[in-house]
């Protein structure tokens, strides 16, 4: 089945959800939302949406990309455009299909803050941006600390809004850090290194299958 799109009102706008093996909603749903320098495009996201084949996967458009502007905004109003796809798509499926919600970087954060709130069984953050760079002082750790729901990090080794090694300990019975030999914050590598991309798909999909089993 190939890839479908629908407008979701919300207090910031519209927002657009991409739907790829939506076939599979009934096995579970996969929301993921993008960054705040970019948008579904993300090579991360995109392969995550082609190569999981046993559950829906939802690329989630925040209103500010769908109505073409180019600064993402305040945290509260990205939340505000995000809620209410998630009850859409619940709303959908139905509640017997377990729904996860997650994104790459500022999406992640999203799916932090509101992951417990919306009914999810899970949070995948990828790229998840510990603080701004060159400034560790400036910690978005709590966000991450406190989602209350199983949550799964994937994080590049050069990301320069927070390596692996400069997480704080996270709960073990909820939260799992998954970190790249190689990546920036996109993902992306040297050229002297493989591709880390394949390594994230494999990583959501490990983990998103342990929590459906």
């Amino acid at each position: 089945m190939p890839p479908s799109s629908e407008l979701v009102p919300t207090d910031a706008g519209d927002a657009r959800v991409t739907w790829h093996h939506r076939d599979r909603a009934s096995d579970g749903v996969l929301l993921l939302g993008h960054g705040a320098g970019g948008g579904i495009e993300s090579p991360d996201l995109q392969a995550i949406a082609s190569g999981l084949g046993f559950l829906s996967v939802a690329l989630v458009e925040q209103p500010w990309r769908v109505a073409g502007k180019r600064i993402a905004p305040a945290p509260k109003t990205l939340d505000a455009g995000w809620l209410p796809v998630v009850a859409h798509v619940r709303a959908e499926v139905g509640d017997s299909a377990p729904l996860f919600v997650g994104g790459r970087s500022a999406g992640a954060r999203v799916a932090c803050r509101t992951g417990a709130a919306t009914g999810a069984a899970g949070v995948i953050a990828l790229a998840f941006p510990l603080h701004p760079p060159g400034k560790p002082e400036r910690s978005r750790a709590e966000e991450l600390l406190q989602t209350d729901l199983p949550t799964l990090v994937v994080q590049g080794a050069r990301d320069a809004f927070g390596t692996p090694a400069e997480f704080p300990p996270l709960p073990p019975k909820t939260h799992r850090l998954v970190g790249l030999d190689a990546g920036n914050h996109a993902f992306a590598v040297r050229k002297t290194e493989p591709d880390v991309v394949p390594d994230v798909v494999r990583a959501v999909a490990d983990w998103l299958q342990g929590q459906i089993r």
